[in-house]
């Protein structure tokens, strides 16, 4: 394989037009977190049950992308697929541009950000969320570290090893996120310890999703050469990655329906909850699944560029369909407090019997969308300021016939 060279891209009036579209993105997300600590939390459609809304669904999905986005990465260093190198250095700029998206959301999301210095320095290592701020900062680190072995010259020959580590911690890294639920044993929608190597699939599967997309749209838009050898490599893996999670989801469910216990919660999500089968049948198993797959590996569309990009965004929607049903969906199904007995209370709304409502509004919407533009807009800054990008993509540059 050819000696890959790296460089910045230009500023010209696309890029700041980009850079200005975010921004403005970003000030109206502000506005929306203006709104909700002026107003209270009332204004947006959590409530006493349903305390992880809208914004709790691009936060997580932004953090397990940002563990997948690193995969190319980690294929590159880890597994020594040489084709993948020259993609390596975007791979751990846009992982750590998608944590950090996802993190803001969290914090501007707490009702009270500046409470988040308690967080950072008192710990109850018996709770899965303080294990959560280690394992955040602590990918942040390694993934810089990691970043650093490989755009520094001198610091080249540790680069094996700084991956071997951020590929690691990102393992563990998202089987505490998905922990988060597996642990709560209280929510029948949530206990199941599947959840964690499921999160580790959806990781994959949604990272590689946005990885391909700011690939594919940085390289038209710059008019740089990207070859079919490469895209080839990166759509069968997002094909097998959509499929390893659909192999989770089929199991965590059926699991599921051999315990009695479960069948209430399971025929909710699946049959009776209303906007939840439709987003779990419709939203993930049609449009983020099947049509996917479809598209990735029938002969007509399998290398048509435009149904890559169809795909990695249908990916995406499935992706934010099923962490909708698995995170609201499992607040919304009551808790069985007592097993066997009716619940009766003076409190205005359904205790234990009734399914709870919610609503998303524009507010969380607008937040949401604000941390995926600060991700977004942290990549473009840093790859108009460093040298991330291969001049060159093209098919004889990356040598197809080169060995891995």
């Amino acid at each position: 394989m050819k000696k890959t060279l790296f460089t910045q891209i230009e500023g010209g009036k696309g890029f700041y037009a980009l850079l200005a579209t975010l921004a403005a993105v970003i000030l109206i997300g502000m506005f929306a977190v203006y709104q909700m600590e002026h107003n209270g939390h009332w204004i947006t459609g959590m409530n006493n049950q349903i305390v992880w809304g809208m914004p709790h669904i691009f936060a997580i999905f932004l953090i397990v992308a940002a563990s997948g986005a690193l995969n190319v990465a980690s294929i590159g260093s880890v597994f020594s697929k040489k084709i993948y190198k020259p993609l390596a250095p975007l791979s751990a700029l846009l992982a750590i541009a998608l944590l950090i998206g996802g993190l803001a959301i969290l914090v501007l999301d707490l009702g009270r950000p500046d409470r988040l210095i308690i967080a950072m320095t008192y710990y109850n290592f018996k709770s899965i969320f303080a294990w959560n701020i280690i394992l955040y900062n602590g990918f942040i680190a390694l993934v810089a570290v990691y970043l650093w072995t490989m755009m520094e010259k001198r610091m080249n020959r540790y680069t094996t090893i700084a991956g071997y580590a951020a590929f690691i911690w990102r393992l563990i890294l998202t089987t505490g996120t998905g922990s988060i639920f597996g642990f709560l044993v209280a929510r029948e929608g949530y206990d199941a310890a599947i959840m964690a190597p499921m999160f580790i699939l959806m990781s994959f599967s949604f990272g590689l999703a946005f990885f391909m997309l700011v690939l594919m749209k940085t390289y038209k838009w710059t008019g740089r050469p990207l070859g079919d050898v490469i895209l080839r490599r990166l759509k069968n893996l997002l094909a097998i990655f959509v499929a390893g999670v659909l192999y989770f989801v089929v199991t965590m469910y059926i699991t599921n329906l051999y315990a009695t216990e479960h069948h209430g919660v399971v025929s909710f999500i699946l049959r009776d909850g209303g906007i939840y089968p439709i987003l779990m049948w419709g939203g993930y198993l049609l449009l983020g699944t099947l049509i996917p797959l479809a598209l990735l590996f029938h002969p007509a569309t399998a290398m048509c560029r435009k149904a890559m990009t169809a795909a990695s965004w249908l990916v995406i929607l499935g992706g934010f369909s099923l962490l909708y049903v698995i995170i609201i969906g499992g607040q919304a199904y009551p808790l069985n407090l007592f097993p066997g007995y009716e619940v009766i209370s003076s409190f205005e709304g359904d205790v234990g019997s009734g399914f709870y409502a919610y609503t998303p509004t524009l507010n969380e919407i607008l937040l949401g969308f604000a941390g995926i533009a600060i991700a977004l807009a942290m990549t473009a800054v840093a790859v108009n300021a460093l040298r991330f990008l291969p001049e060159s993509l093209a098919d004889e540059e990356v040598d197809p016939h080169a060995k891995g």
